[in-house]
């Protein structure tokens, strides 16, 4: 993604989660999706819950990929069925297309490179639509 044209990158994600032998572990994968600024939408095809008695990264991989949706900022989706996807296809490209891009200055001026927590908070208008926030966790901040 660092190579992607645009200054807007999302990643579209099927996975039930389970971990193939990757030589990846959560904390690096974690990391990797903080950095890469690029907003993750994950499409979970999971087992039902009688079925996950496989291994225990299998058992976890809902969390684990709820954790990456809310790290950068995307969102993740369950599927039963295939029949669902076109419907979740609708709704992550209309919530590409109706976001908004804030910023602000950080009152810490230390350029340390660390992570940096972030919440942001909505108050809710009178009339519909109701907003969402879909926002990353944080922030690296520049080392220069």
């Amino acid at each position: 993604m660092r190579a992607a044209r645009n200054a807007k990158r999302a990643l579209l994600i099927i996975s039930d989660g389970g971990d193939n032998h990757s030589r990846y572990k959560w904390r690096d994968i974690s990391r990797l999706a903080r950095e890469a600024n690029t907003q993750l939408y994950i499409v979970g095809t999971f087992d039902p819950l009688e079925n996950r008695g496989r291994s225990e990264e299998e058992f976890n991989g809902p969390s684990l990929l709820s954790e990456l949706t809310e790290l950068t900022g995307g969102r993740a989706f369950d599927v039963n069925s295939a029949k669902e996807l076109p419907d979740i296809a609708i709704k992550i490209g209309a919530e590409l297309r109706n976001q908004y891009t804030l910023g602000y200055r950080p009152s810490n001026k230390a350029h340390d490179a660390r992570w940096r927590k972030i919440k942001i908070k909505v108050h809710a208008a009178k009339a519909p639509p109701p907003l969402s926030v879909f926002a990353k966790t944080g922030y690296y901040a520049s080392n220069r």
